[in-house]
């Protein structure tokens, strides 16, 4: 008690009010949350494949793997679904405006992802995870396709709602409230397709670069016999194939944003003027939002416009056309973005060149590559946080884009209250949430079973590559 008393003077000193509070809040909720299913959405699919290869082959080690990520996979979804939970509180707790308004339409979006989505992966993960002494080899693979399929359409439902908040289509804007009348405009919303091609192919990247990472952990120590190898090469090839694709999801994303969200995209880009022809692409800078401009920025002249508008003389809308009060907040956005962009162009870089190393042979020994990867373990996780700050800072200051503020949608409670609830927030999930991580790590230290004989010299003599087809190194 004596610990949430200090938070709650220390938010009372810096003056922060319901609204910034509630931001906050669910700003630290959903940063905890959506770590879980970035990371679960592809492994539900990797696990899918791993059961697929021992389907296929008979050979165990797949069938070890597949035991070891799957005890990953049951902790991960379970911190997913209860920080996922407490989210659907805070739209009645904290942002009752934006469930009285936009609840016709929200409600049932968000009533289609737990009847189709979280049910069927529930209904089923109980025999992926148990079922292999209980039911037959069909069924449980049956079930574990289940799981993934269940992943998937969650993610479907869960970004056609946020989706239908950054581009509102398909309703009628009666006495403030949103009522549907075009239920398919709803779902597939303008933003909609990219948004989800972009978010699954972050989730699987972001799976690919942990398990590589990981897996070349084991190969780095030695742990020969626990099919290290085999899952390197599967996550670097899925890597080096599924990046520059998320690059080109990311370009054409780009485009919707400048035609949908022009304030987000002048601020992704640390752009002021309009008149400003071509536009640079900055690289670099310091945005000076009351001064509205950049006091210093580093920019490679007309691959801006090249990049934003496909042309070498394109021009996008600069935010000194957007009023003070309807501008994001630059700094965040802008950095954001480059943040993201920088971890993307990374990812590519480094799953080319795992590639190039797995067309050699020498994907698993070239020790430097394996430090790389294990470096580049959290990737995925930083990513993806810093493409949900893009976005949903980028639309500020509305909640529904250009209808409705946030400020009009924060619930009528008092900033104390809100204060206190926030660090009752932090303190709980950063102990369970932190237990849970703790004993991810424990099982991803221990490593899937040995039950190989090859020694290493033979092993780093063959390579990887022809563990990816079950056969003879």
């Amino acid at each position: 008690m004596e610990i949430l008393w200090v938070g709650y003077n220390v938010l009372h000193v810096m003056e922060l009010d319901a609204l910034i509070l509630s931001r906050i809040q669910f700003a630290a909720t959903i940063a905890f949350h959506i770590l879980f299913p970035s990371f679960t959405i592809g492994l539900a699919n990797w696990l899918m494949v791993l059961e697929w290869r021992w389907l296929k082959t008979r050979d165990d080690t797949w069938r070890r793997l597949f035991d070891f990520w799957s005890k990953v996979f049951a902790v991960s979804f379970g911190m997913g679904v209860v920080s996922g939970v407490v989210m659907s509180y805070q739209f009645g707790t904290n942002w009752s405006g934006l469930t009285a308004a936009a609840g016709n339409i929200l409600g049932p979006l968000l009533g289609y992802e737990v009847l189709t989505a979280f049910f069927l992966e529930a209904g089923f993960l109980g025999i992926m995870l148990f079922g292999w002494d209980r039911v037959g080899e069909k069924l449980h693979f049956t079930a574990t396709c289940m799981v993934a399929i269940g992943t998937l359409i969650s993610t479907f439902w869960i970004i056609s709602a946020n989706s239908w908040m950054q581009t509102p289509v398909g309703y009628d804007l009666v006495d403030g409230v949103f009522i549907p009348t075009d239920w398919w405009a709803i779902v597939f919303n303008p933003s909609f397709p990219l948004r989800l091609a972009h978010m699954v192919t972050a989730a699987f990247l972001t799976t690919a670069f942990t398990i590589a990472g990981i897996s070349a952990w084991y190969v780095w120590r030695g742990d020969i016999g626990t099919g290290a190898r085999r899952t390197f090469a599967m996550a670097v090839l899925f890597a080096g194939l599924a990046a520059p694709v998320q690059i080109i999801i990311g370009d054409f994303h780009g485009l919707d944003v400048k035609e949908y969200q022009p304030a987000k995209l002048a601020a992704m880009e640390g752009h002021w003027d309009s008149k400003e022809s071509p536009v640079p692409l900055r690289l670099f800078a310091i945005p000076d939002a009351g001064g509205e401009k950049n006091d210093f920025e580093i920019a490679i002249p007309y691959l801006g416009s090249l990049i934003l508008d496909h042309s070498l003389d394109g021009k996008i809308t600069g935010l000194k056309d957007f009023d003070a009060a309807d501008r994001p907040p630059v700094g965040i956005v802008f950095w954001s973005f480059r943040i993201m962009v920088a971890a993307g162009m990374l990812m590519a870089l480094v799953g080319l060149v795992g590639l190039f190393l797995m067309w050699r042979g020498r994907l698993a020994t070239t020790r430097p590559y394996l430090a790389v990867c294990m470096a580049m373990t959290p990737i995925g996780f930083i990513a993806v946080l810093a493409g949900w700050v893009t976005t949903e800072v980028g639309r500020q200051p509305y909640v529904i884009y250009g209808l409705l503020r946030t400020a009009d949608a924060v619930s009528p409670v008092s900033a104390g209250s809100v204060a206190f609830s926030l660090a009752a927030f932090l303190i709980v999930y950063t102990i369970v949430f932190g237990a849970g991580t703790w004993y991810i790590l424990k099982l991803l230290r221990k490593g899937p079973a040995k039950a190989e004989t090859q020694d290493s010299a033979y092993v780093r003599a063959k390579g990887p590559v022809a563990s990816l087809t079950g056969g003879e190194h």
